[in-house]
């Protein structure tokens, strides 16, 4: 709930702008001590690109003053497996003062990133590209059967044109990650259409 309305807090602002201050090590190193804290591996890094933005707030929040809040996009790298890739909100006191840091899920990470910030995965990604796509395929063949028996309730011409748009949609898919430059780049866009498929049939 407090989440939620944090997130609300943010969402409501106008008062955005890009952002490269000491604000976003202050919270990466937040994020950081928290993970060990609760026990967690992996090293939280941000994305310091267009969607790193600060909000100046300059608020109580309850009892706690608030100056600002930083958002952006973020992940947690592991060694040797798949990155969590998300999106933060933090809350800081002052630029230097973070109070508040929660991860968020996020929908369009990538699939070719999760299986190259680490070191250890960055010069053969492959391992890691066909475990994320056996998930994604997964994933998408549960939101396929379940559109199925909802298409099957209706009749025949709804089950045909469901079984069409599903075969336009693969050959949409493989013919748009066809044209990608090696063959890791192609592996990871099939996975980030399947998992965008599966996102948009839910």
């Amino acid at each position: 709930m407090r989440s939620a309305v944090l997130l609300f807090v943010f969402l409501s602002s106008n008062a955005m702008a890009q952002y490269d201050g000491p604000a976003v090590e202050a919270c990466r190193a937040y994020a950081q001590q928290e993970q060990k804290r609760e026990g967690a591996s992996g090293s939280v890094v941000f994305e310091r690109d267009q969607n790193l933005l600060i909000e100046r707030y300059t608020r109580k929040l309850g009892t706690q003053f608030v100056s600002s809040i930083l958002t952006g996009n973020g992940a947690v790298v592991f060694e040797g497996v798949a990155s969590a890739e998300l999106s933060f909100v933090c809350l800081l006191a002052s630029d230097k003062q973070p109070v508040f840091f929660n991860w968020l899920a996020r929908q369009d990470s990538s699939a070719y990133l999760q299986c190259t910030r680490s070191a250890a995965l960055r010069g053969k990604p492959r391992p890691c590209l066909e475990h994320l796509l056996r998930v994604a395929e997964a994933d998408l063949g549960s939101v396929y059967a379940l559109r199925f028996q909802e298409a099957n309730e209706k009749g025949g011409a709804v089950i045909a044109a469901y079984r069409k748009s599903n075969g336009e949609w693969r050959e949409y898919r493989d013919a748009e990650c066809a044209r990608r430059a090696d063959e890791d780049r192609k592996l990871a866009c099939v996975i980030d259409l399947t998992r965008r498929r599966a996102l948009d049939m839910r």
